[in-house]
């Protein structure tokens, strides 16, 4: 959830370490720190708040050293403070630390019985004095954290720096992302790829219960066992360029523009509309394999999740399949009937939601086939999947997520057209139409944006409302609750999503001239059901937001505001809706004055449970 940054080489390491922290902070966080280390000794910068305190504070106070270590921390254990505030210091060791100790309670007492004084209330001070300890008993450094990391139950990214061995960083990893950058006579660590583009294209991703030992010039990989493992550098090709805000007030703006051209990517050279197939590089089925696919399992959180109830109509409408949505955290403890003509569909941004992880162990053990859908290349969940479908999105650095939404939506579309096709249940003519559908839909998301000044203008007259009802039906229902979690997350209005025939079996009750209704209406087979959930909305006085693409609407409907949409085709139409409720949630909460890019209490990617 936190940002981590390490450098080891030539320069100044505390101004590098600030700017890198600066591309982290999407991700969210309460407080910061950097430690260095100079001619044998640190020097620890820490403070609540955001990296503008800690700046002020370095230039009062500067650091000087070409090794060091810093971090953004989200409070999990203690409030956010100064002292709860990372890196942790213990005798000749510092740490930084994303994750959870589970184990922490007990650990903390058996370090107090052995007479440890602790000054915070963190989690991550313990690891700082089991490796003290054992490095005050004459361990060397890179032993002493392989012993510690045994004791340790949890998740972790940790980086650990030592003022008595200033020649070297070491690395762990478990169940939480971290990337080790190269460069000439210079290396980088950081919780996330951002943190490290303007210095570097080559990285090595660390996995789980592996320890790296991190010098200026190279480093040495050991897995959980202490035996050596080769890894090369991989090249990426993002441009720093696109995780800027290219002349827009936030990024989560420049992203709602970016839609057009990430969804054109995600299925750009994947289709063929001569033959009607999909082309997936890295997701493989013979004929005979679909064949055998009885039920598809869809996994996910948050956004994601939304996703993959869209995902259902999908699967089930166009490649006749079987499909179940559950959440991430939910699959991990139920009993699951899968086996091997079952497949596991992970959907994920990042693709290190801790959550949905998890459900590769269930799948592994029912011998399920594991497939991912996902924006970030070789992440966890993409590296234990047997099949991966990258959307092309690019940086997501908004909290609040858009193109990453609407290219899990197109990823979801290419694969139920794929599975049809190999699964015999979709001719290649109905293929051909569906694909000539999405060859639309950058265009028809263009033209919805045009929609953005009126959209702004309604937005001014509903800042002042605090609570909100979304209504949908059918395959655009989950863009209703889409819609509602996009008010909450950064708004902070309260906003429920509902399908529109559930309204009389409970909502309605809310219904009075203090609330708006959002209603997805488009002109489908529920058109006219929808319609009458309309009216009974009005007759209580709500406040009706009207998303349709019917360009006449029966005269006797009013509403407070209506937006026209371009009519696209049924599978897809859900996309086009996505675009103007992100733009609603946007102005409102621009209106209301909020932190549209780093809502409160919210991280980008949730890498714990």
């Amino acid at each position: 959830m936190c940002g981590i940054v390490g450098y080891i080489g030539k320069r100044d390491a505390a101004p590098l370490i600030l700017e890198s922290l600066r591309k982290l902070e999407y991700r969210g966080y309460d407080s910061a720190g950097i430690a260095v280390v100079n001619d044998g000794h640190f020097m620890v910068r820490r403070c609540e708040g955001k990296l503008k305190n800690l700046e002020t504070i370095l230039d009062r106070d500067p650091m000087i050293g070409t090794i060091g270590i810093g971090h953004t921390r989200w409070a999990t254990h203690g409030r956010p403070s100064e002292t709860n505030a990372h890196p942790h210091r213990a005798g000749d060791v510092v740490v930084v630390h994303n994750g959870i100790i589970e184990n922490y309670l007990d650990l903390k007492e058996q370090l107090i019985r052995r007479g440890t004084k602790f000054s915070s209330e963190t989690d991550t001070e313990i690891v700082a004095h089991l490796v003290a300890e054992k490095i005050d008993q004459g361990m060397d450094f890179l032993a002493a954290v392989r012993k510690s990391l045994k004791e340790i139950r949890g998740s972790y990214a940790l980086l650990f720096l030592n003022q008595r061995d200033p020649k070297r960083l070491i690395v762990a990893k478990n169940s939480t992302p971290i990337v080790i950058g190269g460069g000439e006579g210079e290396t980088f660590i950081a919780s996330d790829i951002p943190a490290l583009l303007d210095y570097t294209r080559k990285v090595a991703f660390l996995e789980d219960g592996e320890v790296a030992e991190v010098s200026a010039d190279s480093f040495r990989l050991f897995n959980g066992k202490g035996k050596s493992v080769q890894r090369p550098f991989k090249e990426i090709t993002w441009d720093a360029v696109a995780a800027r805000k290219g002349g827009y007030r936030h990024f989560m703006l420049k992203e709602i523009h970016d839609q057009p051209r990430a969804v054109a990517d995600t299925f750009r050279g994947r289709i063929s509309l001569k033959d009607g197939e999909v082309s997936l590089e890295d997701i493989r089925f013979t004929t005979s394999q679909a064949r055998q696919i009885e039920r598809v399992h869809l996994v996910a959180c948050g956004t994601a999740w939304h996703a993959c109830l869209v995902g259902k109509f999908m699967i089930e409408e166009i490649a006749q399949i079987p499909a179940e949505v559950d959440y991430g955290s939910e699959f991990r403890y139920r009993s699951p009937l899968m086996d091997p003509r079952s497949i596991l569909l992970m959907v994920s941004q990042s693709g290190e939601t801790a959550d949905t992880l998890a459900a590769v162990e269930i799948a592994r053990l029912k011998k399920s086939k594991v497939l991912s859908i996902c924006n970030v290349v070789d992440s966890s969940i993409p590296r234990k999947s047997d099949g991966v479908l990258y959307t092309h999105a690019g940086p997501e650095i908004s909290v609040a997520s858009t193109k990453a939404f609407t290219t899990q939506l197109t990823a979801l579309y290419l694969l139920a057209i794929a599975l049809g096709r190999r699964k015999g249940t979709l001719s290649k003519a109905e293929a051909k139409k569906l694909l000539a559908d999405l060859m639309h839909l950058p265009h028809w998301i263009e033209e919805t944006l045009k929609l953005e000044s009126e959209v702004e203008v309604l937005a001014r007259d509903l800042t002042s409302n605090a609570d909100f009802l979304y209504l949908g039906r059918g395959i655009n229902y989950p863009i209703a609750l889409e819609g509602a979690l996009k008010l909450k997350e950064i708004s902070y209005i309260h906003a429920e999503g509902y399908p529109a025939g559930e309204m009389k079996h409970g909502p309605i009750a809310l219904i009075d001239e203090k609330m708006p209704v959002v209603v997805l209406m488009p002109r489908d087979r529920y058109f006219e059901k929808t319609l009458g959930n309309l009216k009974e909305v009005e007759s209580r006085g709500g406040k009706v937001i009207i998303l349709t693409d019917e360009k006449k609407l029966p005269s006797e409907i009013s509403s407070f505001g209506m937006l026209t949409v371009p009519k696209a085709s049924h599978f897809l139409t859900p996309i086009v809706l996505s675009i103007p409720l992100q733009l609603l949630a946007y102005y409102i909460a621009v209106h209301r004055g909020t932190d549209v890019d780093q809502p409160r209490n919210l991280a980008k990617s949730v890498t714990v449970e």
